[in-house]
């Protein structure tokens, strides 16, 4: 089956429609395993979005909402925190202007959450080992969870908070893989950042942290959240920003679920060659040498992505720790083999051959990236569009590749007259196998909370092309 017609194979595949994320005070019930619908919209947006609006003017918050949000003195947050949290975001991103967001996050509770969940993050392997299924001693009987795969979110905080109603939120029978992109583009990348921070330290085994290649230095200063934070946070946004790249370093770099599903944001990686060139001298001025023989190119296996180093703002397309990079930037082809990925100037290209290679050679059953939006999509002949939030690219004799886009609408901000209109998508995994995705496809809440761009759409290129690579740090 050809990558054009691979939407037209059989799948369940569910469509959601809008949903008001407005009354948080209970957990949602989890949806049914059919067509989740709902037709309600968010209310119009404040008027005190406008640059001229005096933050004197700023609308009071409802009584039932927290605010400013505080730290609890015993340190553990509870999911009536996380509620309140959700509801004084989805309220001051619709009623306060950007500046006035420390007052519902003040930076010394934004400081307390990014320690404690660095901490975690930073503690994960590179390569996290999700085991859907777990022996309970109590029942004697196994506790089974649901994995829902999320994408590219990049900034929009209430299609966000719309999946999580749709999905249903993290708990003890529902693990969350999300695939990376949590800023840049959309206004509300922090917001949404911090939210997903905050799930993961309450419940650190239920909702999982990939990295994407915008959480990174490089990227963050080109698209918009550099300036995003530096704004809403003033003369304390140095400091915020700093922090978040420090967490960003944190994040594991891909997971398999059941031992079945490999994800991560770009995809498939390299075999580093080293060879070690002994001198006179001794040890000390020994030199490595990494083999960058493009003609010998081969797919690296999961002990060296386990000992890559992760821990750098902007992952390096030269030298000797390619791993991370070719995990974050990398994209299938419809050609044959492993070369370097040239419109990136990062990366890999992998055919599906590659694919079937990977697949078999660790006995996994499906492949999900994310990391192509609709604005990539239409420059990538072979492909399929992602009109519907997801595309299946290879279809192998051991399995599938799929990228998985969560961003619909996107991008937030877009130069040419005719926006792609996509939806977004999330992929839900079940016992017994967790290899049969089931796809849920959802339009974007309308109307969007009125704001302005942090960085320049129309002149910075769509699709992460060209990238300025003197720039980026190789270390």
């Amino acid at each position: 089956m050809s990558a054009s017609d691979s939407n037209s194979s059989p799948t369940n595949c569910s469509s959601s429609t809008m949903a008001d994320v407005t009354d948080l005070a209970e957990p949602p019930p989890p949806p049914d395993s059919t067509t989740t619908t709902s037709t309600s919209t968010y209310p119009s947006a404040s008027s005190s979005s406008s640059s001229s609006s005096s933050s004197l003017l700023s609308p009071s918050p409802p009584l039932e909402l927290n605010l400013p949000l505080s730290w609890p003195p015993d340190g553990k947050l509870s999911l009536d925190w996380i509620h309140n949290l959700i509801a004084c975001f989805d309220w001051s991103s619709k009623n306060l202007l950007p500046y006035e967001l420390p007052s519902v996050l003040p930076v010394n509770v934004f400081d307390s959450l990014i320690l404690i969940a660095s901490k975690m993050l930073h503690k994960e392997p590179n390569c996290l080992s999700i085991d859907p299924v777990q022996p309970n001693s109590d029942s004697g009987a196994d506790s089974v969870s649901t994995v829902v795969v999320v994408g590219d979110v990049h900034g929009q905080l209430h299609d966000l908070l719309f999946l999580f109603r749709d999905a249903g939120y993290p708990a003890d029978n529902r693990i969350f893989i999300f695939n990376g992109d949590y800023v840049d583009r959309g206004a509300w990348g922090l917001e949404t950042f911090v939210l997903l921070l905050a799930w993961k330290v309450f419940m650190p085994h239920n909702i999982y942290l990939l990295r994407g290649n915008h959480e990174s230095k490089y990227c963050t200063s080109v698209y918009g959240f550099e300036k995003e934070v530096l704004t809403k946070y003033g003369d304390k946004g140095t400091h915020v920003y700093r922090k978040c790249l420090g967490c960003f370093e944190g994040l594991p770099l891909a997971s398999i679920i059941a031992g079945r599903v490999y994800t991560a944001h770009g995809g498939l990686f390299r075999s580093i060659h080293v060879t070690p060139s002994k001198r006179s001298k001794g040890k000390k001025n020994r030199r490595i040498v990494v083999n960058s023989d493009v003609s010998c190119l081969s797919l690296g296996s999961f002990e060296e992505l386990s000992k890559a180093r992760r821990t750098v703002l902007d992952p390096p397309w030269e030298g000797s720790n390619l791993i991370p990079g070719d995990v974050l930037w990398s994209d299938p082809s419809m050609t044959p083999g492993l070369s370097p990925n040239k419109e990136r100037g990062i990366g890999l290209w992998w055919g599906p051959d590659c694919t079937e290679e990977f697949l078999k050679k660790h006995q996994l059953k499906l492949i999900i990236r994310s990391h192509e939006g609709p604005d990539a999509r239409e420059k990538r002949d072979g492909f399929a569009g992602m009109d519907e939030g997801y595309t299946i690219d290879h279809v192998v004799e051991s399995g599938k590749l799929i990228t998985l886009f969560s961003a619909p609408d996107y991008p937030q901000f877009q130069a040419t007259k005719e926006r792609y209109n996509n939806k977004g998508a999330y992929i839900v995994l079940q016992s017994p196998d967790f290899d049969s995705p089931v796809f849920h496809s959802f339009t974007a809440i309308t109307p969007r909370p009125k704001a302005n761009a942090y960085y320049d759409y129309i002149d910075v290129i769509d699709s992460d092309e060209e990238l300025d690579l003197t720039s980026m740090v190789t270390a």
